[in-house]
């Protein structure tokens, strides 16, 4: 048990944080619409740095505009431990995504500061530029390019839908750092974050002890038939790209179902031409969504569903295209900062079960040049990217105190 295992965080702080930040870019139900370096996301982003120098931070940023709030150590040569998730949310997010993992870190400096107690790494709070990837696609861009995923002049050149790109808002925010984004030490991190899903909430548990994270492909499908009059052409003489696209859409769902009960398949973008109501569709559009914790059965996965889209395709008379847009592998966290997550759980006595989560964080590309692991809180019903998004402050407090007994834990084993 740590020297310091009496110190916890102040909920009633963390959760006034957690107001106040709903604040930029709240909406009317009670969500937050708070896009990538959006002015809401430049505001938030400036609360940040006032918030982490009051408590004697200092804040810097790299070359994607990544925040790092640092609190020095007594061996301040030492790489930091960090801390964080990211600021930015989806079009009608809510209050808790992301933005927990970074107040949650502040609450740990926090009660450090409160406490006057340095610890022998330096402490540093990291807010991720666009996780969500709901302005700039693909999703977990700054994180990615710290990771080596991606090149900083690919995720530069992403553009919004106004052709706007990352690069652009980064220099119109001032938020281009001097470091090289990749090139910032770290001895480990450590990410807080609400489930998402409804495991939690269903057992009754207060923590999620994440081990690691399932493996992720997404694809455009773009079938291609024949336009043709709605009134004036036979049905059996047809190339209709909509109806096979429905069958092809089926066949996705076919694919989850094949490899239960931890496949999963999702279309979440569906577009038609010519968008007439009567003309038989020529072109389709839609996503896919593949996951699974298991890469090999992920491949397998893959492999099924490609073969689904060709057999759909000759049965209807159409063309299909699959085109990979994103593949994020299976992740599985440092197994010594899963221990000290673990151990402080049961140490504090909270009640806990091993988790893989199911969505995409920014710890995913983080993991690839730095020991990490995360903590997950419950979430009402399972509920995430949307208005009605809602912890309790007792979780997220908990929650915060994992974090923070396991950093007092990693300064001393890294």
């Amino acid at each position: 048990m740590s020297q310091h295992a009496n110190l916890t965080v102040n909920g009633q702080a963390l959760w006034q944080d957690l107001v106040t930040t709903a604040a930029f870019g709240g909406t009317e139900k009670g969500g937050v619409c708070r896009l990538a370096l959006t002015d809401e996301d430049r505001q938030v982003r400036a609360w940040f740095e006032q918030t982490c120098t009051a408590l004697g931070c200092t804040v810097t940023y790299d070359s994607m505009g990544n925040q790092f709030a640092r609190r020095p150590g007594t061996q301040d040569g030492l790489p930091p431990i960090m801390m964080g998730s990211h600021l930015d949310t989806q079009v009608t997010g809510g209050r808790f995504d992301g933005i927990l993992g970074v107040l949650g870190g502040i609450a740990v400096l926090r009660a450090l500061h409160d406490a006057g107690v340095t610890t022998r790494h330096a402490l540093e709070v990291v807010n991720w530029t666009n996780e969500e990837g709901a302005r700039f696609t693909p999703p977990m861009l700054a994180s990615g390019v710290f990771g080596g995923a991606f090149t900083e002049e690919f995720a530069g050149s992403r553009a919004d839908g106004a052709g706007i790109t990352l690069r652009q808002e980064l220099e119109r925010g001032g938020f281009v750092g001097t470091e090289p984004c990749g090139q910032h030490p770290a001895a480990a991190y450590f990410e807080l974050h609400i489930e998402q899903g409804p495991v939690l909430e269903a057992e009754d548990r207060t923590i999620g002890v994440v081990t690691g994270v399932q493996g992720m492909r997404w694809y455009e499908v773009v079938v291609r038939g024949r336009s043709a009059h709605a009134g004036t052409t036979p049905m059996p003489m047809r190339k209709d790209a909509l109806l096979a696209a429905a069958r092809m859409i089926e066949q996705v769902n076919a694919v989850a179902l094949a490899h239960a009960p931890e496949g999963l398949s999702t279309i979440g973008i569906i577009t038609a031409l010519p968008a007439s109501s009567n003309v038989v569709p020529r072109e389709v559009r839609f996503t896919v969504d593949l996951r699974n914790p298991s890469e090999s059965v992920l491949q397998t996965m893959e492999e099924d569903f490609l073969q689904r889209m060709q057999a759909c395709a000759l049965e209807n008379d159409v063309q299909v295209t699959v085109t990979p847009t994103w593949n994020s592998p299976a992740v599985h966290f440092d197994p010594r900062c899963i221990a000290s997550v673990k151990e402080s759980t049961e140490e504090l006595g909270y009640s806990m079960r091993n988790i893989v989560s199911g969505a995409g964080h920014d710890a995913v590309y983080v993991s690839r040049v730095v020991p990490t692991a995360m903590i997950f809180v419950p979430c009402l019903h399972g509920i995430s990217h949307n208005e009605a998004e809602s912890a309790t402050p007792e979780d997220v407090t908990a929650g915060s105190n994992v974090l923070l007994n396991a950093v007092l834990k990693a300064d001393y084993l890294f």
